[in-house]
């Protein structure tokens, strides 16, 4: 596996649309509030997974609207509290997925998915996927949630991948550009939500899925990051690369909290698209 390209890939909000299929869980529920509900759970969930603690993604999901829903004051049943955990079977796939992670198979790239889910919920979604995916991993299986690097430190334990032979795709800035960024990985953002976000963590950023063979062969031909001197006193591996080099990585931007979590959703700052 070592010698195979490997591309890595978020599954929800990149690949499946769970911003359409969450809002449309909670529009029976609580109406015109659906939006404001929303934004304020994905903050919640920022909290939630930043806890002490690993806790299963359906918890996160349940815990996170009720208490989105006390914060902003809206009504909510506690038996509705499951909206979104009861909804995550009927989410659909991007219509720009197919064609693009065909090409690239086509192309002989191998495909995983590094995804904060459980693996239930996940199961509900992988029969939908337009290709095959050779490896999946769930922030249950490594019981962490990006932007902690548990995923892609597994990832790379398991297949022997490194930043010669990987790029990782996915739409969110915090839990998966910085992360990569992190790494060492050449990446590619698909930046569905026009966050405003800075691009400058992705070697290519585009707004759909139609572009991406076209911006993984050109971030492909991109030479990877060269391996970093050891300082003194400091060990090798990942866990010291990301020591050494996370802040050089954001510019010299203030970071978020190690595990903190992001999400698009809950930007109001937008600027036109890009392809």
């Amino acid at each position: 596996m070592a010698d195979d390209r490997w591309l890595t890939f978020d599954c929800y909000g990149t690949i499946a649309d769970w911003n359409t299929c969450m809002r449309e869980a909670l529009e029976p529920v609580v109406g015109a509030a659906a939006p404001a509900l929303l934004t304020a759970y994905h903050q919640a969930e920022l909290a939630l997974e930043a806890g002490p603690s690993w806790r299963p993604y359906r918890e996160i999901l349940s815990s996170g609207l009720s208490w989105a829903a006390r914060r902003i004051q809206v009504p909510l049943d506690p038996a509705q509290a499951g909206a979104f955990v009861e909804a995550w079977p009927r989410m659909t796939v991007f219509e720009d997925a197919g064609g693009a992670l065909s090409a690239l198979a086509s192309a002989g790239w191998r495909l995983a998915i590094l995804t904060n889910c459980d693996d239930d919920l996940f199961a509900t979604t992988r029969p939908k996927l337009p290709v095959p995916f050779d490896i999946v991993v769930t922030a249950e299986q490594v019981r962490s949630y990006k932007p902690d690097l548990g995923h892609f430190r597994k990832f790379a334990e398991l297949t022997g991948a490194t930043p010669a032979n990987w790029i990782h795709v996915a739409n969110s800035w915090v839990h998966d550009m910085l992360p990569a960024a992190r790494m060492g990985l050449r990446s590619v953002w698909v930046d569905r939500d026009l966050t405003g976000h800075p691009a400058k963590l992705a070697e290519r950023r585009i707004t759909a899925m139609r572009r991406l063979p076209e911006a993984v062969a050109d971030v492909s031909a991109v030479p990877p990051w060269p391996p970093l001197e050891l300082r003194a006193g400091e060990g090798g591996g990942v866990a010291a690369a990301v020591r050494r080099g996370a802040d050089a990585a954001v510019g010299g931007r203030q970071r978020p909290h190690a595990r903190g979590r992001g999400c698009s959703a809950a930007v109001t700052t937008r600027r036109p698209g890009q392809s």
